[in-house]
């Protein structure tokens, strides 16, 4: 039995995998879909990168060692982190439609003019969160603006993990991740899948999510 921690992106919490996590606990595996700081009922404007990346580390650790880590969007931040940390414990990496960071990189860095415009737009209220765009889901809350400013500090021990996959959704326009996709597709040490879907590859495509999922055990 694997356990597949599932971290979301910017603004949603662990509500979007949960289609997911049920297609992986109907194989027998164990899912922990994680809401982080700030994301769940709980406000915590002050939460930054590396206190997600502290909860899940946590997650990791406390799971033994045949974890599946996997990141959506601002997530792929948090598991790459999260596998630096731990990298022995975890079996496989997933980043679905996510930044794949270098030391130094943050979502600011790696992320298109469009993405910093919504940013500084949602942190206008009170400069320390950042407001949902309109047309995401109702659940969805503020996100600790700190999380995608603050730099991340990575020795490389990420890389180490057997098994790392990129999902990259070519179905919306604007995407930061087009390139990265096609970078990594020629990496040996990475397997490469496209969706011909939006970004929110979880709620759209549950079913071809898992099914990747459940390849890495």
């Amino acid at each position: 039995m694997a356990t597949f921690i599932l971290i979301p992106g910017g603004w949603q919490g662990g509500w979007v995998y949960q289609k997911v996590a049920d297609l992986l606990t109907t194989h027998g595996h164990k899912a922990l879909p994680i809401t982080l700081s700030g994301l769940g009922d709980a406000p915590a404007p002050a939460a930054n990168l590396e206190t997600h990346i502290g909860e899940a580390v946590r997650a990791v650790k406390s799971h033994g060692d045949d974890v599946v880590l996997v990141g959506q969007s601002y997530g792929g931040m948090v598991v790459s982190g999260a596998a630096d940390a731990a990298s022995s414990q975890i079996r496989a990496l997933v980043y679905v439609d996510a930044y794949v960071p270098e030391s130094g990189d943050s979502v600011w860095s790696l992320t298109t003019p469009r993405f910093r415009d919504v940013f500084i737009a949602g942190a206008a209220a009170d400069g320390l969160t950042c407001t949902p765009p309109s047309h995401l889901d109702p659940r969805c809350r503020p996100h600790p603006i700190g999380t995608f400013l603050q730099s991340i500090n990575l020795s490389g021990r990420w890389r180490e993990v057997p098994r790392k996959t990129f999902i990259g959704a070519f179905g919306w326009e604007g995407s930061p991740f087009l390139d990265l996709y096609r970078r990594l597709s020629s990496e040996p040490d990475w397997a490469t899948h496209a969706f011909d879907c939006g970004h929110n590859v979880a709620r759209l495509k549950p079913e071809a999510l898992a099914e990747i999922l459940l390849a890495q055990v």
